[in-house]
């Protein structure tokens, strides 16, 4: 899940904004909608937040040598509060 989320946010980070069609509800905006966002920035934005994502993988991977099961869950719990923090500073972009 670490590398699947941290190549999907270099992919983005390296998009210049072309990426931003593959966002959800995004492509189906009109093309003034489209004008007011900054797409370049928004798929950067994106970019970082998903290669920070890959890291509660990477540390619940090495939690669980030690405590079997534990890096797992935790790892998923720290990655869908990032995620919501995600979605939030889209809404904000997106004004």
């Amino acid at each position: 899940m670490a590398l699947c989320m941290f190549l999907m946010g270099f992919y983005f980070y390296r998009s210049k904004g072309k990426a931003a069609d593959y966002l959800t509800g995004y492509n189906i905006r009109s093309e003034d909608q489209r004008k007011k966002v900054n797409e370049d920035l928004l798929c950067q934005c994106y970019g970082k937040r998903m290669m920070v994502m890959a890291l509660p993988f990477l540390l619940g991977m090495v939690l669980d040598f030690f405590k079997p099961g534990l890096g797992n869950g935790l790892a998923w719990i720290v990655w869908f509060i990032l995620f919501i923090l995600l979605l939030i500073k889209r809404a904000k972009l997106e004004k």
